[in-house]
């Protein structure tokens, strides 16, 4: 039962991966089809993010008052809704419309699955979590490029996608059971051992949002999480532009090529569940940072061309394990009670990143030259290793005065 439920959880997390890289997919196709004009895709985009940046924020509330289960079923059944909404709209004006409930349900999914699976199992199931994030971002544009080949429309890769969410929804809710079943199972250890379930904060109450930011180490992970998720989509949407202007790379080339980013984010996710078993947390953070940058070098320094590839390779590897880390830590680093409300504002953290990096790179790479971006790369990545640094200072300072207090 225990593999089955974890393997609904991952089944979950695919299906949040699958809407995420359609709308950019799909997009030159639905442009032709409603006749706006390139940039409207940003309107649709901003309002996906917005939507999941608050529903992130808040997140933590609607999970105590409801459960992960019930919020998993919602958030699910109102993307499933949302991408059928896609496919019959008649016009470009029903997309923004549609975009709400399908940012809304993102970001409920995204933070209650995380702070689930952080607090009731193994740092190697995060990585994994992640990895079939990857799984379904990738399939997304296969399942497009099928349909198309089969003489289908972009307009049935989302009827198709959101009957998998339906059906999902669908599974999710014959199986809420099981989710309670799961947290009473964790509440039993915690009345059992009840000294492996001390706080590093205050154990007799949760904090509300304003007591969360002032404990210490909140502010540097979220920046972070911020840098984190802003180097990886910035990475993600300007690593072709970068490669065919300033190398002169065929565009199928450039492609191929920075698929090498996306595949080195899975590929490593997988096996970073394996290496968890052996090695901690914070330095597995701390070893992706590191191979991020010298990926960067590797893509910065005037090498043989054959050498960009394994650069951009080396970056997703990097990048792989340190999103799923960073958010299994919460509950080590700020104790149980509070890791519902940082986990959802980690989520807020993130989004902000992927939402707003990209475009102030590309808007200064615009009138500059995108010769930029593996340096403003660089530079984030060198803020999200200092900023991650201070967390572990910080959370190692409180656990030493915890400790202190338990003795005396």
């Amino acid at each position: 039962m225990t593999t089955f439920f974890i393997l609904i959880i991952y089944a979950a997390f695919i299906s949040l991966g699958l809407p995420d890289s359609l709308l950019g997919t799909a997009w030159p196709l639905m442009q032709a089809d409603f006749q706006v004009s390139t940039d409207s895709a940003g309107i649709i985009s901003m309002i996906i993010a917005g939507g999941t940046i608050i529903s992130s924020f808040f997140s933590s509330k609607i999970i105590r008052r409801i459960g992960t289960g019930n919020v998993t079923f919602i958030s699910i059944l109102m993307t499933a809704i949302s991408l059928m909404g896609f496919h019959f709209a008649p016009s470009f004006f029903w997309l923004p419309i549609f975009a709400i409930p399908l940012g809304l349900g993102a970001g409920s999914i995204d933070a209650g699955l995380n702070e689930f699976v952080a607090e009731h199992y193994e740092s190697r199931h995060m990585s994994w979590l992640h990895c079939f994030w990857g799984v379904g971002a990738m399939a997304g544009p296969i399942l497009l490029s099928q349909l198309l080949a089969g003489g289908q429309n972009w307009r049935s890769v989302y009827q198709i996608v959101s009957i998998i969410q339906l059906t999902l929804a669908v599974v999710i809710f014959l199986t809420l059971p099981m989710w309670k079943k799961v947290a009473r199972r964790d509440a039993m250890q915690k009345e059992a051992f009840p000294l492996e379930s001390i706080e590093k904060t205050n154990p007799k109450k949760r904090s509300g949002l304003k007591e969360v930011f002032r404990l210490k180490g909140v502010v540097a992970v979220l920046l972070s999480v911020l840098f984190y998720c802003g180097t990886e989509q910035t990475m993600m949407l300007w690593g072709a532009t970068y490669l065919i202007r300033i190398h002169e790379i065929q565009v199928s080339t450039a492609a191929a090529w920075i698929s090498l980013f996306l595949g080195g984010i899975t590929v490593g996710r997988f096996l970073s569940g394996f290496v968890t078993l052996r090695i901690d947390n914070i330095r597995i953070i701390r070893i992706g940072q590191i191979t991020i940058l010298i990926g960067l070098l590797v893509i910065i320094l005037p090498l043989p061309e054959f050498f960009l590839p394994a650069g951009i390779l080396l970056a997703g590897l990097g990048c792989a394990p340190i999103y799923p880390c960073i958010l299994h830590e919460t509950p080590v680093r700020f104790g149980k009670n509070q890791s519902q409300e940082i986990m959802g504002i980690q989520m807020a953290a993130a989004y902000t990143g992927s939402t707003f990096f990209p475009p102030i790179i590309g808007f200064i790479g615009a009138r500059t030259s995108m010769v930029i971006l593996p340096f403003f790369l660089f530079l984030f990545t060198s803020i999200m290793l200092l900023t991650s640094e201070r967390v572990n200072h910080l959370t190692r300072e409180t656990e030493i005065r915890n400790m202190d207090k338990l003795l005396e």
